[in-house]
């Protein structure tokens, strides 16, 4: 077989800290400014004769994201130890969830170059986070270890294999860290390593003797803390392992070579070998004999499914079917939880949600990106930019003014009213003024009104211009227009 018949194969584990202000299983604050390990205990820290407590709030946003992803929540989960050393790692165990997660099932519907592909959720399940190691990069091989970062709240998502290309790989990363901000799971900032993305990747090369898909070897990048990431590590590992299938087709196989764990050069963008991938028995895992098992009641699970708000793909399909709003203009407004909330009160106070779209399309985000700002940040609330747009559709002003007008609200925090009146922004709309400046306007300009008065519509703009010109700009253009028309075709 020929390597363009491979098919690309490949399941994601993700990482995710959970927005908690404490730890899993202590009382430590969870903080990203703290100076190296001063948000540290005897219980994170490990000490003999230290006893862990569950997190209650952690469990409950760890339920709510495995619900967000259709997941079925089991009558019982239980803590496992999880046996491995590492230096950032106190215990030299973490404590986490084997064979009895609190989620199992699942799926996540990923939208990609205007088509929809589904993924599988195998589970969900909670542990804790292992500390950070910064390696000096001056050659002298010295490492230093801080363990705030251990003992946080670590969700893992693991998906089935039904990602197919790098292109996919990156859309369901950001599509999980979509559902994960959307839900209040977590802030999922990856520069502050909230978000972690390891990649399992092999290539079926076709069925065996036995009627069983074959594969290449299973290699798992580890913590990739990008998007950008994500796609290029896949893109690399789907050519290599096409590469080294096509140099050796018998001897490059699962059966043969095993699973190996690989690391990510981000610079020099190529892989490179970690060692050998662990099984579960390498781990030895036990049950946590300090924890009772996590047995939730069934009303409870259901307070917490009423509390799960409207995912992101439910919520742009209802902003495209409910408010007629265009594909793309939907997806932007939904991208942010707290931007489609604030556009949905705002086209309810001004009863337009067409009109309510293109003011957050081309004013309100223009303002965020700007200042690079959250819509909660932002100056002007729902109400007020609705009173925006009433001044508009009413013609007190125009839209251009409008516009001008938001910006000073947005600088100043004053309302539309008092800065259209301190700035005599306001619209002449009084015909019987309007029609003297009309007049004015047909007298000094035969030409374009003879062609208006003959059907010619274009010729119209350049009489509204010298209306508007004669005003100071302030001349209505769609009171002008009517009388234009009263005048030159009544």
């Amino acid at each position: 077989m020929s390597a363009p018949d491979l098919i690309p194969t490949i399941g994601m584990e993700v990482h995710l800290h959970l927005a908690t202000r404490t730890k899993m299983f202590c009382a430590c604050e969870v903080r990203y400014d703290a100076p190296p390990n001063s948000c540290v205990c005897p219980v994170c820290l490990g000490m003999p004769g230290v006893l862990p407590v569950m997190n209650g709030r952690a469990v409950e946003l760890a339920v709510r994201m495995a619900l967000g992803l259709g997941c079925t929540i089991p009558a019982f989960a239980k803590w496992d130890r999880k046996h491995y050393y590492y230096p950032d790692l106190p215990k030299n165990y973490q404590i986490s969830e084997y064979d009895e997660p609190l989620g199992l099932g699942g799926h996540l519907d990923v939208e990609l170059e205007g088509r929809t592909f589904r993924v599988g959720v195998t589970r969900v399940h909670l542990e804790e986070d292992a500390g950070k190691l910064m390696h000096a990069e001056d050659g002298s091989g010295v490492s230093v270890v801080d363990l705030n970062r251990t003992g946080t709240p670590l969700l893992e998502v693991v998906s089935e294999p039904d990602i197919h290309s790098a292109a996919q790989a990156r859309a369901y990363g950001e599509a999980l860290r979509q559902l994960a901000v959307y839900l209040g799971v977590g802030h999922c900032n990856m520069q502050l390593g909230q978000m972690r993305f390891e990649p399992n990747i092999s290539l079926k090369i076709g069925d065996g003797p036995d009627g069983k898909p074959r594969y290449t070897p299973i290699t798992e990048i580890k913590n990739l803390n990008s998007f950008r990431s994500v796609e290029r590590a896949c893109a690399f590992e789907i050519a290599r392992h096409q590469g080294e299938f096509a140099a050796d087709p018998a001897g490059y196989t699962l059966e043969n070579l095993g699973k190996s764990t690989r690391g990510w050069n981000d610079d020099r963008g190529v892989s490179f070998l970690m060692r050998s991938k662990e099984e579960a028995h390498d781990y030895r895992y036990f049950p946590e004999p300090d924890l009772a098992p996590f047995a939730p009641a069934r009303e409870w699970v259901e307070q917490v499914r009423a509390s799960v708000p409207e995912r992101p793909a439910d919520r742009r399909r209802r902003f495209i079917d409910q408010y007629g709003l265009p594909e793309y203009d939907a997806g932007v407004l939904t991208a942010d939880r707290f931007v489609a909330d604030f556009f949905e009160k705002v086209a309810a106070a001004a009863g337009d949600a067409k009109t309510a779209s293109n003011w957050m399309m081309q004013d309100v985000m223009r303002v965020l990106n700007e200042k690079t700002i959250a819509i909660a940040d932002l100056a002007v609330g729902p109400v007020a930019l609705a009173e925006v747009i009433a001044l508009v559709e009413k013609g007190s002003v125009s839209r251009a003014v409008g516009s001008e007008v938001f910006a000073k609200m947005v600088e100043t925090g004053r309302s539309a009213a008092e800065i259209v009146e301190r700035d005599n922004l306001a619209q002449t709309s009084d015909e019987s003024e309007l029609e003297a400046v009309v007049d004015e306007v047909i007298a000094e300009n035969p030409g374009p009104a003879q062609d208006f008065a003959e059907g010619k519509d274009k010729a119209v703009g350049r009489l509204i211009g010298m209306a508007k010109q004669k005003t100071g700009g302030k001349a209505n253009p769609k009171v002008v227009r009517d009388i234009l028309i009263r005048k030159l075709r009544g």
